[in-house]
């Protein structure tokens, strides 16, 4: 009697196996634990108005943290994105209430700035070879100082308002700023355009070309330079998405609030990142998943809300915030190696 062994190569991974090489597990696993936690002790957390608070707390903090979950995968950072949203709000919110444009065409002009912007960050940076830190550093500088300084020559003051007289205000207002009623309970469409953001991305990254240029861009550029992926051309649109999401987030706040300040978005670029790395980017590129920034801004967003509804300082969200970055980027690169070792 012969027996046989079944090649290693060819044998079906274990379960166990499959899961780690998510790079969303460790977040899914943490929302789990801050769900539950936050529903043990608040009873208000897990009602109607509990979940639509976080998950509105959670939506544009998700939208901005995919992208830059795309753009760390790839290998780079923008630390202009915070400010971008800023930016953009106020290029829509100045071109309709100073110029009379209709809202529109004010988005589509603030869409093609914020473009612009992006493209020049991933052309500066590919062109130079300075870190992508320093380039949008600069730009953020820039942005910042262009916000306040047009703000107050054109208005006098550091803020623009009066968007819900504009002509196209309630049209746009439908699509960006609207709620939707579910149960009795009015659920932010900025929900949706994040699930729809996190899906579109997720299947991006995972079954197209362009994908596989993300991460090949991420782990080694002069290799995937060698073998033919477009370096430049991939991280100049990495940018450009990232720039996008900031439109999309600043486009939800001036038709939601009607108004935006000039120094708003300050500091919000480190959250985007933060939310990215508990949902399983590493800061050296190469590995991450969009779901899992998506996941790691719901993290935010149960966590912040939650603190509230349990009376509690908010001053212990920073003391949460902290500790999650640490563990996460502990899980990640214990799943990294893990999952290095499962496919060999």
């Amino acid at each position: 009697m012969t027996t046989t062994t079944l090649d290693e190569r060819i044998a079906k991974p274990r379960l166990l196996d499959r899961l780690v090489v998510r790079p969303e597990i460790g977040s899914l696993l943490g929302a789990v634990v801050v769900f539950l936690f936050f529903t043990v002790v608040t009873d208000q957390f897990f009602s109607g108005s509990g979940v639509a608070t976080w998950l509105d707390d959670a939506s544009t903090l998700g939208i901005m943290a995919v992208a830059v979950s795309l753009l760390m995968i790839g290998g780079e950072f923008d630390l202009s994105a915070g400010v971008m949203t800023a930016s953009t709000a106020l290029v829509t919110a100045t071109l309709a209430t100073e110029a009379g444009w209709n809202v529109w065409l004010a988005l589509f002009a603030s869409l093609v700035f914020a473009l612009a912007v992006g493209a020049f960050n991933g052309w500066l940076v590919m062109r130079t070879g300075l870190p992508s830190f320093i380039v949008t550093l600069g730009t953020f500088l820039a942005l910042q100082g262009l916000n306040l300084g047009v703000t107050r020559l054109v208005t006098g003051t550091v803020q623009v308002s009066g968007m819900r007289s504009t002509d196209g205000y309630e049209s746009a207002g439908f699509v960006f700023a609207s709620t939707v009623d579910i149960g009795g309970t009015a659920f932010q469409i900025s929900i949706a355009w994040w699930i729809g953001f996190a899906v579109l991305a997720a299947w991006l990254l995972v079954r197209t070309r362009f994908g596989n240029w993300i991460f090949a861009v991420g782990g080694n550029a002069q290799s995937s330079r060698a073998v033919g992926v477009p370096v430049v051309r991939t991280k100049i649109m990495l940018f450009m998405t990232t720039a996008l999401a900031a439109w999309l987030v600043g486009s939800i706040n001036i038709l939601r609030f009607a108004s935006v300040q000039a120094n708003q978005g300050i500091g919000l670029e480190f959250q985007y990142i933060i939310a990215a790395v508990i949902g399983g980017c590493l800061l050296t590129g190469g590995f991450g998943s969009a779901i899992g920034a998506a996941i790691g801004a719901l993290i935010f967003g149960m966590a912040r809300q939650g603190i509230v509804f349990a009376r509690w300082d908010s001053d212990w969200f920073m003391l949460f915030l902290g500790v999650m970055l640490l563990s996460a980027v502990l899980v990640n690169n214990a799943f990294r190696r893990r999952a290095e070792r499962v496919r060999r």
